[in-house]
């Protein structure tokens, strides 16, 4: 077993929230290099964590001799580029969601990984949610029968603000926008709770903040998505019988934020929280009954919307299996996981463009 696995971390924004604090809470593991488009987010992100090198060139990081594992936290569209390139240099890769900007990027990432002995993965922490593993382990126990509707609400209200300003979150052209940042975790959900596919997709995107002011003051369209529908037909599967999905994404909505999937089976029906709690109704009840589960530690001064507790549970299990000289982490989605969310993410692209429904091609 290795002593130290030494992290590159690309990006200060998920990665300086999140990320940094859950690697450094991690035995075997330390964040060797971190690299930011602006030197002085790098250089205060290093300061902060006590990382010893730090640089506006992501390359640099990537070719850091003490690094082992780098992390990709930048806009959608660079990660492309950035996965290959740490890939080509004999990198662990983990690369955040969505994975790639069209499913045709996506398959070249996933061709650079194929053979190789490295750890490839795209960020879907919540599959390590303590909770979300519980009700996963459920379903398998047929405990609410063969699903027939599976639903899922996400509600943040803070992209409502029209005074937030105008960044890469904005532009379509860079990866941004609620179908990306959201319903790629959706996707992959759905994937792995259920064993199915998604067969085709329905999808109505929309802006409703359509102007912003960036940090020169000046007002730029929005282009991006901040409210994402989708209507969806799942494959038959062991857990799968004519089923049915709908999505409901806002960025815009109040007062709180929700993230709630629920599903519905021929024997009762499961709601799953993004914070970790299950619940579960028999056919004929009328109310929840919660299970018993376990809760993923927080991140201190971190709103507990589920990711943080659920990344502090997957950082630990990533540095191990590097640690060990393996070549996947068990549960973890992979680059082939990626590029199966990403045909979802395209074909409900083409589907808002046509106003058609558009079936998905399982490869």
């Amino acid at each position: 077993m290795a002593d130290k696995v030494g992290i590159g971390i690309i990006g200060t924004g998920f990665a300086r929230r999140v990320q940094m604090p859950a690697f450094r809470a991690c035995e075997g593991a330390w964040i060797a290099s971190v690299a930011s488009g602006s030197f002085e987010n790098a250089q205060e992100t290093a300061d902060e964590f006590g990382i010893g090198h730090f640089t506006a060139d992501w390359h640099e990081t990537v070719m850091h001799p003490e690094v082992d594992l780098v992390c990709i936290t930048t806009p959608p569209i660079l990660h492309r580029e950035m996965v290959v390139f740490a890939i080509e240099h004999g990198k662990h890769v983990l690369c955040e969601k969505p994975m790639a900007m069209t499913v045709a990027e996506a398959e070249e990432m996933a061709s650079a990984a194929r053979g190789r002995p490295l750890i490839a993965l795209i960020d879907h922490e919540m599959r390590f949610q303590p909770g979300w593993r519980t009700a996963r382990g459920l379903l398998r126990e047929d405990i609410i029968g063969k699903v027939r509707h599976a639903k899922w609400i996400f509600r943040a209200p803070h992209r409502g603000d029209p005074n937030l300003p105008w960044n890469w979150w904005s532009d379509s052209n860079q990866g941004g926008g609620a179908l990306g940042a959201i319903a790629s975790h959706i996707i992959d959900s759905f994937h792995w709770f259920l064993d199915a596919d998604i067969s085709s997709v329905y999808c109505q995107l929309h802006t409703n903040i359509k102007e912003r002011r960036n940090a020169s003051g000046e007002i730029r369209p929005v282009t991006s998505d901040d409210e994402s529908n989708m209507l969806l037909r799942f494959a038959d599967g062991p857990l799968t019988k004519d089923a049915s999905g709908l999505v409901s994404i806002s960025m815009v909505e109040g007062p709180k934020y929700k993230n709630s999937l629920y599903l519905y089976g021929t024997d009762g029906a499961m709601r799953i929280e993004a914070t970790g709690q299950v619940f579960t109704a028999k056919r004929g009840e009328d109310d929840w009954t919660a299970v018993d589960v376990e809760m993923a530690p927080l991140i201190p001064g971190v709103m507990d919307t589920g990711f943080a507790a659920a990344f502090m549970a997957f950082a630990p299990k990533l540095v191990n299996a590097i640690r060990n000289g393996a070549d996947r982490v068990e549960d973890a989605a992979t680059f082939e996981d990626g590029l199966r969310v990403q045909r979802v993410l395209d074909a409900a692209r083409d589907a808002d463009d046509s106003k058609c429904a558009v079936d998905i091609r399982v490869v």
